[in-house]
Order: C-alpha cells, then sequence, then structure tokens
C-alpha cells in the first residue's frame, strides 16, 4: 500500500529526514513514534505532499508518487488528519464535511460510514465548527478526512489534549476502520496505552531517522526508555 524508502526531506536549508523507510499494508495500523523534534510530523507532511522530497521515494498503491502535489496524492486515496485539526471554523459542520469530498470528484454527498463513526457531530451539522469544543472538532477533522474514502489514513496525533470520553470515540473510529481491512493507517501518537490498544507495528524515530521498528508487542520497556521517556 505504502512504502518510503531512505526518504529525506525538512524546511529551507535544514534536513530533518534522514533515510527514512517504512512501509505499511492495508488493514495495518503503523504508529509512528519518538520525542519531540524528531521529525514525524514532518513525515506526515513529505507523504501528503506538503513537503517535498529532497531524495528517496514514496509509493502508494505500486505507484511512485514522490513529485505529485498534495491534491493529486488526495485523489488518489491519501487522506490527512494534521496536527491542530485544521477545520475551517466559519463553516458549518455540514460545510466541512463537504470539503472532505473535493478529494473525490464523483461524490455528491458524505458517505454514511464517515460520519456513523461519530454520532455525536449529528446533531450539530448546521453548527458553525468554530463554536465546537476541541475534541467535536478533532472528531470533525477525521470524519471530514474519511469522507472522500481513503485507502491511506496519515493521522498527526489525533488524541492531542482531547477528553477521555472522545479518546474512547477515537479509538473506536480506528479499530472500526482497521476492521474493514481496506484502508492502511499510519498514526503519529504519544499515548503508549493508546498504541497498544490499536497497533499493529511501531516505528520509532530519532533525530529524523527510524531507529526501531517490528510488531506493537515488541515495543517494551528498554526501547520506551531509550527512545521515547523524557
Amino acid at each position: 500500500m505504502l512504502s518510503v524508502q531512505r526518504l529525506e526531506s525538512g524546511y529551507g536549508d535544514s534536513v530533518v529526514l534522514r533515510q527514512v523507510s517504512l512501509r505499511i499494508e492495508p488493514g495495518q495500523v503503523v504508529c509512528l513514534m519518538g520525542r519531540n523534534g524528531v521529525g514525524k510530523t514532518t513525515l506526515m507532511k513529505t507523504i501528503a505532499g506538503l513537503l517535498k522530497a529532497r531524495a528517496g521515494t514514496i509509493e502508494y498503491a505500486g505507484r511512485d508518487i514522490t513529485g505529485l502535489p498534495p491534491y493529486a496524492r488526495a485523489r488518489l486515496g491519501i487522506g490527512y488528519v494534521p496536527q491542530g485539526r485544521e477545520i475551517f471554523g466559519q463553516l458549518t459542520v455540514r460545510e466541512n464535511l463537504l470539503l472532505g469530498l473535493e478529494a473525490k470528484p464523483g461524490l455528491r454527498e458524505v458517505p454514511e460510514e464517515a460520519v456513523a463513526l461519530f454520532p455525536a457531530l449529528e446533531p450539530l451539522h448546521e453548527r458553525r465548527a468554530g463554536d465546537l469544543s476541541g475534541g467535536q472538532q478533532q472528531q470533525l477533522a477525521f470524519a471530514r478526512a474519511l469522507a472522500s474514502r481513503p485507502q491511506l489514513l496519515l493521522l498527526d496525533e489525533p488524541t492531542e489534549g482531547i477528553q477521555p470520553s472522545i479518546v474512547q470515540d477515537i479509538r473506536g473510529a480506528i479499530r472500526q476502520v482497521k476492521r474493514q481491512g481496506k484502508t492502511a493507517i499510519l498514526l503519529v501518537e504519544q499515548s503508549l496505552e493508546f498504541v497498544r490498544s490499536v497497533g499493529d507495528a511501531f516505528c520509532l524515530m530519532e533525530k529524523g531517522t527510524v531507529v526501531a521498528e517490528g510488531p506493537i508487542g515488541e515495543l517494551d520497556d528498554e526501547l520506551v526508555r531509550r527512545h521515547l521517556a523524557v
């Protein structure tokens, strides 16, 4: 589904990612972890096309997409929920969801499965998105990404600063998408408990490189101490 090989990327003259490689298959949740500033969000933005790769390749569904712009990647089936949500506060919940359809020109209505995962949003469709709580905005950003029926979903810290009840909703949504077996998920997450409850595999980063990876059951206390403990 997604194969990243020897990827390099960064900002201006600063190189952040160095020789990063990873692979994700349909129905798999790969958890990308590491201390703050190690390059996790940079990797997500580079896969989404918001940052240009300086070296290496990104292959998606057997196609080299390294040089494609973000909108072309979205139309191929890559959904992105950025850190900070980036919903459109002046638009209604429904209008935000409809924007998710821009990646799939053939779709006219938001698919039922995209909103069914977050029933709390249903009575809020005509409310201005900027008036929602942070947790509700996170649910909206997730549902908006699902509206295009992506085959690859990039989730950048979806539980950050969210109340426990909505964390449970997001956990349930990830599990449901995973059970359907069609969508690969790359998840940036700080909570070990959350990662262990939804993940199939982990990928640890340090100083812009991948330093450890494997099945989620191999994410032991020694790896946590070495690469995640502050």
